[in-house]
């Protein structure tokens, strides 16, 4: 059972990362659909996307491999399903950001439009709606900016528990080593034991034997000295 929770574990940092790496995705995403410019902005939030899907892709791509690994029929399928749907999540969260980004140079477009119309300044103007849509949707982004800071946590945690169970599993198989070498040991000094102990019987034998020969030669002897007419 240990061995098979300390297997378990891989899977549940995996999952936990796809989760966290998910959720930064769709805040960034909610950045995008929140800007209103400049372009260099909008590269920049792209950028930082971008660098999230590679990296949940990456993390998908390792738990599929996982899958593909396990034992039981029913845990591989299982693992399978989880993969199949992070992967349609994925997907949605591309098409999300390809609308976000459709969606903020439409607004950067129409924005500088109306500026040139009215003779203004358009970074200013667009400086203000974004700090007035900014402070609407900053308690969406920190919610989500704080589920990430506890996944990472949880992530951390399970690599620590992960680690214990490596160093547990370890331990055993070397006392696991030890104690057949142990019993290896026990073993020869059985067999041993068990050779003395004939060697031991056939020696009281031969002793019993000569000392029974020098006896019966005792008593020849006397018997031939003291009655040597019998």
């Amino acid at each position: 059972p240990k061995m098979a929770a300390a297997a378990d574990v891989p899977v549940r940092v995996c999952n936990q990362e796809i989760v966290k790496f998910d959720l930064e995705i769709k805040a960034a995403v909610q950045d995008i659909r929140d800007c209103m410019g400049p372009m260099s902005t909008l590269t920049e939030l792209n950028a930082r996307v971008k660098e999230k899907f590679q990296q949940l892709r990456l993390r998908i791509q390792e738990l599929e491999q996982m899958a593909k690994e396990q034992d039981k029929e029913s845990e591989k399928q299982a693992l399978l399903l989880e993969v199949e749907n992070h992967k349609k999540q994925m997907l949605s969260n591309q098409a999300a950001w390809r609308k976000a980004n459709l969606a903020c140079k439409i607004a950067i477009d129409n924005a500088e439009k109306d500026e040139l119309l009215q003779g203004g300044d358009p970074l200013r103007q667009r400086k203000s709606t974004k700090e007035s849509l900014a402070e609407g949707t900053s308690n969406i982004t920190e919610s989500l900016m704080s589920i990430s800071r506890m996944m990472s946590q949880q992530v951390q945690q399970s690599e620590e528990a992960m680690q214990t169970l490596v160093t547990s599993s370890r331990t055993i198989l070397d006392a696991n080593e030890e104690f057949k070498s142990m019993s290896g040991t026990i073993q020869l000094g059985r067999k041993l034991i068990t050779k003395y102990n004939r060697r031991e019987l056939t020696d009281k034998l031969l002793i019993f034997l000569a000392l029974a020969l020098f006896l019966a030669t005792v008593l020849y002897i006397l018997k031939k000295r003291l009655f040597p007419f019998l």
